[in-house]
């Protein structure tokens, strides 16, 4: 399974040890010169967060330990005041982390205690490192809570490769976890610093660069998302025309809820889709009518207030002349607007972006969508894909990648886990991660945008996988302009709207 170029590798905890151990045992690397790299990078790090002042590093009995006895040790040969501050006894230290206990000048280590972080300016995290999982035992838990509370007095945290109490091919964090105002990492960034909870510990991620050579052991499944998606994305060509350009139904709707569906058509719009119809309960046609001048509408037939029977049939006909169809922005919650939803989505033979009510239809049902022939998008958030795995939000934001997958798994579709660390699964294990840093987009609307956003590149003919990865990087920068211009906290869906073409345009460029 290999990542396209456009996404940068994340090598979980196992994929690093085995890079390890080939740079070590294959291609004849020293693990203590390894181990020095790391350690001068995590001093140059420290040295340029806290200029000045004492420095307490914190080492465990592993290799993470060793990296920060050689950090302090390449901070005290610059004159820097360091105490270091052992967990156990220093004859639990073995290889690479003991041998350089054995040249690290000056005092010796201490026994850990908090008092030992007290007026010190900068703390290195260096207790538990990629391989742990779990929740955090003594006295690492007491160690982390320390570090915590000198970071809350003021001291610079660093933490070494892995804030300790991260899981960090996951993010999930079981117990204490050290809160890190930088995190370096070697070699490369991991998915847990990327994903949250565990990317809310991380702060800014420095990648240090420790000499294992490229094209070595079992590729990364897991990647940063990158500008360089934005090149897959089809350009209009001189010859085409507004069906060439690619053609998008958006169904949904209904009273009180009528922006949804008319976000998610202009997006498709502005994202380059030639030609965009509406289909929307008779309720709501007039008022989405007025709002929508360039993009088609369908009146959908009602009964009693419900989506008649033979709404199915007519957008089932709607969607025979389409590209990608987006079902359920709007489309609300009575028992017939869900069923006229499952019955689309199971009988629909186009791509499908489904969102928002069209997702809640499917609530505790993923397994419904296996049977689809086309192409399926899913883009739910924690609580919609609560809904759909029939467990609570907080269990998944407790463990995001996990969900996300297992979801898509389920499904057979590409599921789209919206938040800061946006999450892209396919079902056979591929997964894109937004870099995010855009909190504009945490507004109402802004998610009917991104489902307008994917159907216009799935219409163009896009791989669905790169699709969405290309759809949640074009919103995002589209949210990060619209920041820009207007401040974060007054960006509403439209101006996010307004933008994409902005952000294509530097594509072309």
């Amino acid at each position: 399974m290999h990542l396209p170029e456009w996404l940068e590798p994340l090598p979980d905890a196992a994929q690093q040890r085995a890079l390890d151990t080939w740079a070590i045992e294959d291609r004849g690397i020293p693990g203590e010169r390894l181990m020095e790299r790391a350690g001068r990078g995590l001093a140059r790090v420290l040295a340029g967060l806290a200029p000045e002042g004492r420095v307490a590093v914190v080492c465990g009995k592993g290799n993470n330990g060793g990296d920060g006895l050689v950090a302090a040790r390449r901070l005290r040969e610059a004159g820097r005041e360091v105490d270091v501050l052992l967990l156990g006894d220093p004859s639990e230290l073995h290889g690479d982390a003991a041998t350089n206990l054995e040249r690290l000048p000056g005092a010796a280590p201490a026994a850990f205690s908090a008092d030992g972080l007290d007026g010190a300016s900068a703390v290195l995290d260096a207790i538990l490192g990629t391989g742990f999982s779990g929740e955090p035992r003594e006295p690492a838990a007491s160690a982390i809570a320390a570090i915590n509370a000198a970071g809350a007095a003021g001291a610079v945290v660093v933490a070494c490769d892995v804030p300790s109490g991260v899981d960090v091919s996951t993010g999930e964090v079981a117990g204490e976890a050290v809160r890190a105002a930088v995190t370096a990492t070697f070699h490369a960034a991991k998915p847990g610093l990327w994903i949250h909870p565990g990317k809310a510990h991380a702060g800014a991620v420095s990648v240090i660069e420790i000499g294992i050579p490229e094209g070595a052991g079992e590729e990364a499944t897991i990647g940063l998302i990158g500008d360089g998606v934005l090149g897959t994305i089809p350009r209009r060509a001189a010859d085409s025309t507004k069906f060439k350009a690619g053609s998008v139904l958006v169904c949904g709707g209904s009273p009180g809820l009528s922006g949804a569906p008319t976000m998610a058509a202009m997006s498709a719009a502005r994202a380059g889709a030639g030609y965009v119809t509406v289909a929307v309960p008779a309720s709501v046609f007039a008022v989405v009518g007025a709002k929508l001048l360039e993009v088609m509408q369908v009146e959908l037939p009602e009964s009693d207030g419900a989506l008649a029977p033979q709404a199915v049939d007519q957008v089932l006909e709607r969607s025979e002349r389409v590209q990608c169809l987006v079902l359920g922005p709007g489309l609300g919650r009575s028992a017939a607007a869900l069923e006229f939803a499952r019955e689309v989505a199971r009988r629909a033979e186009v791509p499908l972006v489904l969102d928002a009510d069209g997702l809640n239809a499917h609530a505790e049902r993923l397994g419904e969508l296996r049977a689809r022939r086309a192409p399926t998008v899913l883009t739910p958030h924690a609580g919609e894909l609560g809904r759909l795995l029939g467990i609570g939000s907080d269990e998944v934001g407790a463990a995001r990648l996990r969900r996300a997958r297992e979801a898509a798994a389920a499904s057979g579709a590409i599921l789209l886990l919206k938040g800061d660390d946006t999450i892209v699964a396919e079902p056979e294990g591929r997964v894109g991660i937004s870099r995010g840093g855009s909190s504009a987009l945490a507004t109402a609307g802004t998610g009917d945008v991104l489902s307008g956003v994917i159907a216009a590149y799935l219409a163009k003919g896009m791989e669905p996988f790169a699709a969405a990865c290309a759809a949640v990087q074009v919103h995002a920068a589209a949210g990060r302009r619209a920041a820009a211009e207007i401040g974060p906290e007054g960006v509403i869906a439209g101006d996010v709207i307004e933008r994409l073409p902005a952000v294509l345009e530097r594509r072309e460029g």
